[in-house]
């Protein structure tokens, strides 16, 4: 992966100083996908899986510093065994596929979530991408594997109060499965749905918010610019004044 110098970055539309530090990505619509093509289910999911190669290697080349995706909900425990069992399939083909060029260009895969309730073939494929990039220092891959916002509250909670750290906002942040990652400035969602769905609750309190129609699997290059092009041109107040004095 190459990193791309600011008069490239231009050449795209962007500004060196107005990309995201932290992109956070629901994604959504592999199954509509398929079904939108007279396709099975596992087809839009495989699809899904091999639109995240272009997007992690943008990400890093344009000097994103921590992407999370949204892989699996705890909600997603609910959908049939069949599914399930696809997914999963799909997780211990992509690490072992992909975990070697992701490691040539420096990226540093975690996964973030309780891995413990998938099978040891999937937690086995996960843990060894996670150790063989542990000291990497490029791209900050975050992968949400049954992940719930709330769930990752508490366990925060548990782990500051086990510490003997007080509940501050300035001491739980630390205790965060992304906490090395820092808060989210932007989160996409694709596929039409307008929520969140228990997704980095606290990490996204003042991220910029980027709604797509397009589906997942059809989530290019081209589609990741229009988000960043979108957030470069947003006015990130935090609380305050915009910068012409008008609130």
């Amino acid at each position: 992966m190459k990193q791309y110098t600011d008069r490239e970055l231009a050449a795209f539309g962007l500004d060196a100083q107005r990309i995201p530090k932290h992109i956070a990505i629901i994604m959504d619509g592999n199954g509509r996908w398929a079904t939108q093509k007279g396709l099975p289910r596992a087809a839009g999911h495989r699809a899904g899986v091999n639109a995240l190669r272009e997007i992690i290697r943008f990400c890093s080349d344009i000097g994103v510093e921590a992407l999370t995706l949204y892989a699996f909900s705890t909600e997603n425990r609910k959908r049939p065994k069949e599914e399930i069992g696809v997914l999963c399939g799909l997780l211990i083909e992509y690490f072992n596929r992909e975990i070697d060029e992701l490691h040539a260009n420096a990226v540093r895969i975690r996964s973030i979530g309780d891995l413990s309730w998938f099978p040891g073939a999937v937690q086995e494929a996960v843990r060894n991408a996670e150790q063989k990039t542990a000291k990497n220092a490029g791209l900050k891959l975050n992968i949400a594997l049954n992940y719930g916002g709330r769930a990752e509250l508490v366990s925060a909670m548990r782990r500051a109060i086990d510490a003997g750290e007080p509940l501050a906002e300035d001491t739980l942040g630390r205790y965060l499965d992304t906490a090395d990652a820092g808060d989210v400035d932007l989160l996409i969602r694709t596929s039409g749905e307008l929520r969140i769905s228990n997704f980095l609750l606290w990490q996204i309190a003042y991220a910029e918010l980027y709604f797509t129609d397009v589906k997942w699997p059809d989530f290019t290059r081209e589609e990741l610019l229009r988000a960043l092009r979108d957030y470069a041109g947003r006015d990130r107040r935090f609380g305050g004044l915009k910068t012409d004095g008008v609130k």
